[in-house]
């Protein structure tokens, strides 16, 4: 994208009709999540397909859960440098998105090194933790110890197309990740179905395919020509700037985290059902993924929507984004339940035609299907405070509501009760409580006072100009004076402790 293009992309953003411009950013996301879904799906319908039952329940089950709690951890992480990044772009202070995408990059490039030796050096401990069954024990450990090994290019995709994004353009990430995964099937089809290498080429497959997405996001950066431009001799940490990431990424991070700390338990009950159920919980998982990826996408629209808006000053505009996008989300929702639950039999046919697989599966999408509406506040209003800085009480929020519930579920009623459907209900039953918290916190509407912006140019920007008046040195008066020595010591204690 060309510097004129990109910066007609962000005056769109800020002053654009808001349902054309959240729907035209959404589109692009939406199919770029689609197509990355398509990564593990692709490995799931092969492998059920051509090698069998364990086989998808080894790619699915345990294994999944388990890298998901790495690298969503730091996908969280990064969702920081997106923040900082947009609220930049907003300001139009070009000094400091090029320092925050170095910064990014290098966060990137360390955080797949340290998700791959974990990764390693524990993935067995994990699984047998987990009481994975011996039957597809082998089978996962091969999965996981291969697909750790493609984690660089994995990270530096995913913080490199949040670049993109936080800069208006979502276009791009949505090439990328198409021509990646045609590359991923075709490779699928070669290492399983032609050269039978079962679990093992399928994940030769999927790190294949996240080396050549990396690429292509790293030609983008390299060539263009704004203010996001990577210079590879640039890529280091600026200190303060990867404190703000930190700051605000972190607890995204740990949001996943407990996210995944839970789905762990949540995992754990099912593997005590037998093989079947693991296989029917992750054919579930590939057909849930439609709703998933449609609210990320929602989510990843808001959380850039309300960057821009935010670094810009237009704080009522954010407001009247966030109910055009809780309509969106509604509609999409409750047409996704209609789909799943009418639908969802034939679905499952891509996965196994294991009768005993299907009906297991049948019967946790009538638990659960019904239930995406109250979902919906959780994802755009956790959304909307991110991309505007405030990212600690949505992460307190979520990891009460969704997951201590959740694991206080599993560990009371589950024993109580010991069905899939009693597993099931953990979804829709935390779902609910927290989007009731998220909603009181929006009104509230503390999350409109919080600014990340430092070191910009006077007048980019009013939340700019807020704080630079406030913070910045110069004539001393009272109030002034004890904001900034109030700041001072509210961040010794906070990041003390």
């Amino acid at each position: 994208m060309s510097k004129q293009a990109a910066q007609n992309t962000t005056n769109q953003i800020t002053e654009g009709v808001i349902w054309k411009q959240l729907l035209i950013f959404f589109f692009p996301i939406l199919f770029g999540t689609f197509f990355q879904q398509l990564y593990n799906t692709a490995d799931a319908i092969i492998v059920g397909n051509f090698v069998g039952k364990e086989a998808l329940a080894s790619v699915g089950g345990s294994a999944s859960t388990i890298i998901n709690l790495l690298v969503g951890f730091f996908v969280g992480l990064s969702s920081g440098a997106t923040v900082i990044i947009s609220q930049y772009y907003g300001a139009d202070n070009r000094r400091r998105v090029s320092d925050s995408v170095h910064t990014a990059i290098a966060l990137a490039i360390a955080g797949g090194v340290v998700i791959m030796l974990i990764g390693l050096v524990s993935a067995r401990f994990a699984l047998t933790a987990m009481g994975t069954p011996d039957d597809i024990l082998s089978l996962s450990l091969t999965y996981m110890k291969i697909y750790y090994l493609g984690t660089i290019p994995s990270m530096i995709y995913n913080m490199g197309s949040g670049i993109l994004r936080a800069v208006g353009d979502s276009k791009r990430p949505l090439y990328f990740l198409i021509a990646s995964c045609l590359v991923n099937i075709v490779l699928d089809l070669l290492f399983v179905a032609v050269l039978d290498m079962g679990v093992a080429g399928a994940a030769i497959a999927t790190i294949a395919s996240q080396f050549f997405s990396a690429i292509l996001t790293l030609i983008a950066l390299l060539r263009t020509q704004d203010s996001y431009r990577l210079i590879v001799s640039k890529i280091r940490f600026h200190r303060d700037l990867l404190f703000d990431i930190i700051k605000i990424g972190l607890p995204a991070g740990l949001q996943s985290a407990m996210y995944s700390i839970s789905n762990l338990l949540i995992q754990s009950s099912i593997n005590s059902f037998g093989t079947d159920t693991i296989a029917a919980w992750t054919a579930y998982g590939k057909v849930d993924s439609i709703f998933w990826m449609i609210m990320g996408a929602y989510g990843v629209s808001i959380t850039t929507f309300a960057g821009q808006n935010f670094g810009a000053g237009k704080y009522d505009r954010i407001k009247k984004s966030v109910r055009i996008c809780l309509g969106l989300a509604a509609v999409t929702s409750l047409f996704l339940s209609f789909i799943v639950l009418n639908f969802g039999g034939t679905i499952l046919l891509l996965f196994t035609r294991d009768a005993n697989v299907i009906n297991i599966c049948i019967g946790m999408m009538r638990v659960v299907s019904p239930a995406y509406i109250t979902y919906i506040c959780i994802e755009i209003l956790s959304g909307t405070c991110r991309g505007c800085g405030d990212s600690f009480f949505p992460m307190l929020l979520t990891c009460f509501g969704v997951c201590v519930l959740r694991i206080l579920w599993i560990t009371i009623a589950v024993p109580l009760r010991h069905e899939v459907a009693t597993v099931a209900f953990s979804y829709p039953l935390t779902w609910t409580i927290t989007s009731i918290l998220f909603i009181l916190y929006y009104k509230r509407g503390k999350w409109m006072q919080k600014d990340t912006l430092r070191n910009a140019p006077q007048g980019q920007g009013k939340a700019t100009r807020r704080m630079s008046a406030l913070l910045s040195p110069g004539k001393k008066t009272p109030g002034r004076a004890f904001f900034r020595g109030f700041a001072g010591s509210f961040c010794y204690r906070t990041f003390s402790n």
